[in-house]
């Protein structure tokens, strides 16, 4: 089928009936086939109550009751809807999936209210499009049948194959293959599908990021539309090539995208620091096929030493930076005060000139060169002149640190470990666009110089289109659940860490940081505390963004814009930018002659008509109210997951020639199960599983966070030192089974048996 519900539903207007024979235009329905395909979805979704049919077409209808979502599966079979909304989730019983799977977009009716600690129930009444069209699987044979068992243990099903296939089972399991659906499950008949092709379970390097891509539906990305790209007008650009703007080059990856360059000047009272984005949205028309396959890619993704970029070729080309050629960019000028506080900032399209680029090696040479030494490091030789300034960003970057922290954003000192195989994911990227947190970064990591400007800069912008309310895109990041945080709290009590609590007993999540830094059981704290801790959201409306620092007050938002080779939510904002910047009218009609600064914050609060025409603004705001931002925040956690198993896949290559050895390891997390070990250097997670604890019969005490023996009294608990044996690591589906190996003249002990004490809330999980 050429079209998915969500398609047909996309084409439809709002109030509106549209006529039949355009809706098949508009969907590229040429065939018999086709239009009779259409006409069968018309049908049910008609009996659905979601269309009409009139004489003059069909007309979408609006019910409340059924929330769009999207599923999301555990192995274990619960599974859940995702609001788009941002409203609470919602548990989809298995009798309720109506053959939905996970990660389908589907459309939910709620069946029972939420209560104080349990979730709302609902289920499903419609898919409005499916996420998986291929899946990696195993072969097997089962008497007649020739059936395809996923590798993820999520998808919870089994797709008939041609009896053709049966040449794909493979009984040493050497290879995996990739399954393209051919039909979905309907009532009674289960899915079906064939073999597209056999790939190698211990292929390499390469051969792992093509199991990953195909897992992930990435092996064939829609190639981008060809387009010729718009002109850059010269009217009102601003010349700054004057500055000496620095390139940052963070990471080294093929196909990386550009980063922006700064510029650092002083002024009486402070500085003024300039953040230079690659101008992309006056090379890309809005509402063009270009801008549309650009906001279905929504991200660059960084899958170890290659990057799966955002931008099309031409046109990540086309607004490179490079060392002494001049440049399109957007730029913000951020006013900033001794202390390192915004006091005014503004806005330009602008020409720049970078004199140099500043890596790592750059930075580490800086920060070992001797005071008033005379001698300039070969790394330093380009920015020979410049060295004064990246000193004042080096130092500069420290003040902005300290500043943010010391408002409740977090810094961890969780980095990934460093194997060669992860790449840029090890960088990481400039702007914090997935986690709540930030990873501990050096003076000599050219994303902590990076990272602080651009949160400024963001800020700035959010506080612009805000006050302008102009249709931006905000990134917002609410406060970790007081309640998770408590008992992240108790866990590091019940190790007798020292806490500082409130008169209420409550701790914020930067003081458990800080409180878990100094402690020789800070790394599995660290990731307690970041399990608990919500994930960078974007809005169509402004909010608290605990990250940046910003909890309340009227200057709570911030609209991330000087990355848009990484992420369209930027180059969204920048598209509005740009729209202002050309188009907004500075007065409310040509007789006046006193004109605001649209460029600045000495705007706001001063405009009493429109800024733009509505035949301008309204293309945006209908896109936002279609869901544009759901949208982006489902591709952002696809990017997390697609980057989890890159890690993932990356810890257990690395660990499969240590089967069999014996290493120190970290108790990272205790479940009534068993206990995972993390292992260095790799930070390898493992399972420890309770039924090969052989020594004694243990009880799982939550309340403390550790296993306790019934009888000898031998504890496991988080953060304890242990030495382990890696017995098995499944690379596919990223498992790691260990086995801990008791001290030397360890003996169980076989007295008497003793009452457990009070607070286990599990009965006995294993016998001795």
């Amino acid at each position: 089928m050429k079209f998915t519900v969500a398609d047909l539903l996309d084409q439809l207007p709002a109030n509106e009936a549209l006529p039949v024979a355009k809706l098949e235009k508009a969907l590229g329905l040429t065939t018999k086939l086709d239009k009779d395909q259409l006409r069968i979805g018309v049908e049910g979704l008609t009996r659905l109550g979601l269309l009409d049919t009139t004489e003059a077409g069909l007309l979408r209808r609006e019910d409340p009751e059924l929330i769009p979502a999207r599923l999301r599966c555990s192995s274990k079979g619960f599974c859940f809807a995702l609001r788009e909304d941002g409203g609470e989730d919602i548990y989809i019983r298995d009798n309720q999936l109506n053959h939905a799977w996970n990660g389908d977009r589907v459309l939910v009716k709620v069946t029972r209210e939420g209560g104080r600690r349990r979730s709302p129930e609902g289920g499903i009444q419609c898919i409005l499009e499916r996420s998986t069209t291929t899946l990696l699987a195993q072969v097997e044979q089962q008497s007649d049948r020739v059936l395809a068992t996923p590798l993820d243990d999520r998808l919870l099903t089994a797709v008939e194959l041609p009896s053709a296939d049966a040449s794909y089972v493979d009984a040493e399991q050497n290879s995996v293959v990739e399954v393209a659906i051919d039909r979905y499950p309907v009532g009674q008949f289960p899915p079906q599908g064939h073999v597209a092709r056999s790939l190698p379970v211990n292929g390499g390097e390469a051969a792992d990021l093509d199991l990953l891509l195909a897992k992930h539906h990435l092996s064939q990305r829609p190639a981008a539309p060809r387009a010729t790209l718009k002109a850059l007008a010269d009217k009102d650009r601003v010349d700054l090539t004057h500055l000496p703007a620095l390139i940052v080059e963070g990471w080294s990856g093929k196909e990386a995208p550009g980063l922006p360059a700064l510029t650092l000047e002083a002024r009486d009272g402070g500085h003024t620091l300039w953040v230079h984005s690659p101008a992309i949205a006056e090379r890309v028309g809005s509402g063009t096929a270009l801008d549309g396959w650009l906001r279905q890619q929504a991200d660059a993704l960084c899958v170890g030493r290659q990057w799966l970029p955002l931008l099309s070729a031409n046109l990540a080309k086309a607004a490179a930076f490079k060392a002494g050629e001049s440049q399109a960019a957007v730029s913000v000028a951020l006013e900033l005060d001794a202390s390192g506080a915004l006091e005014h900032f503004r806005f330009c399209r602008s020409l720049i000139k970078p004199v140099g680029s500043v890596d790592a090696a750059a930075l580490e040479a800086l920060a070992e060169r001797k005071p008033k030494s005379r001698t300039t490091p070969a790394a330093l030789k380009a920015l020979k002149d410049h060295l004064s300034q990246l000193e004042g960003l080096v130092a500069l970057t420290g003040t902005l640190r300290q500043r943010r922290l010391a408002t409740g954003s977090l810094d961890l000192n969780l980095p990934l470990p460093a194997i060669d195989t992860l790449g840029d994911l090890v960088v990481g990227t400039p702007d914090g666009a997935l986690e709540g947190w930030f990873v501990q970064r050096g003076d000599t990591e050219p994303m902590a110089l990076l990272r602080e400007a651009i949160l400024l800069a963001d800020q700035a912008a959010g506080r612009h289109f805000k006050a302008l309310e102009l249709p931006a895109i905000y990134a917002t990041n609410a406060p970790a659940d007081p309640a998770d945080l408590n008992e992240v709290a108790r866990a590091a009590l019940a190790l007798e860490i020292p806490l500082a609590l409130d008169e209420e007993g409550d701790a914020s999540a930067a003081e458990l940081a800080a409180a878990f830094s100094s402690t020789d059981r800070s790394r599995p704290l660290q990731q307690q505390l970041k399990a608990v801790i919500r994930p960078v959201q974007l809005s169509a409306t402004p909010g608290a963004n605990a990250l940046a620092g910003q909890l309340d007050g009227e200057e709570a938002a911030l609209a991330p814009l000087c990355c848009p080779t990484l992420h369209y939510a930027d180059l969204w904002n920048q598209q509005q930018l740009v729209l202002l910047l050309s188009e907004g009218k500075d007065r409310p009609s040509v007789r006046h002659k006193t004109c605001v600064d649209l460029t600045s914050d000495a705007c706001h609060g001063q405009i009493d008509w429109p800024l733009l025409a509505p035949s301008l603004l309204t293309p945006s705001r209908d896109a936002l109210a279609q869901g544009l931002v759901q949208r982006l925040n489902s591709r952002r956690r696809f990017q997390g997951e697609l980057q989890a198993d890159v890690l993932a896949m990356a810890q257990a290559r690395h660990a499969e020639p240590l089967v069999g050895q014996v290493l120190p390891g970290v108790i990272s997390g205790v479940q009534s199960y068993g206990f995972f070990v993390e292992v260095p250097p790799s930070n390898v997670e493992g399972l420890v599983h309770v039924s090969s604890l052989k020594d004694d019969w243990y009880e799982y005490r939550s309340r403390q966070n550790r296993l306790v023996g019934r009888k000898n009294r031998r504890t496991y608990m988080l953060g304890d030192a242990v030495e382990v044996e890696i017995q098995k690591v499944d690379a596919l589906r990223h498992q790691i089974d260990l086995a801990v190996v008791l001290p030397e003249g360890y003996e169980a002990d076989d007295g008497a048996d003793e009452s457990p004490d009070d607070d286990h809330n599990d009965a006995p999980l294993n016998e001795a």
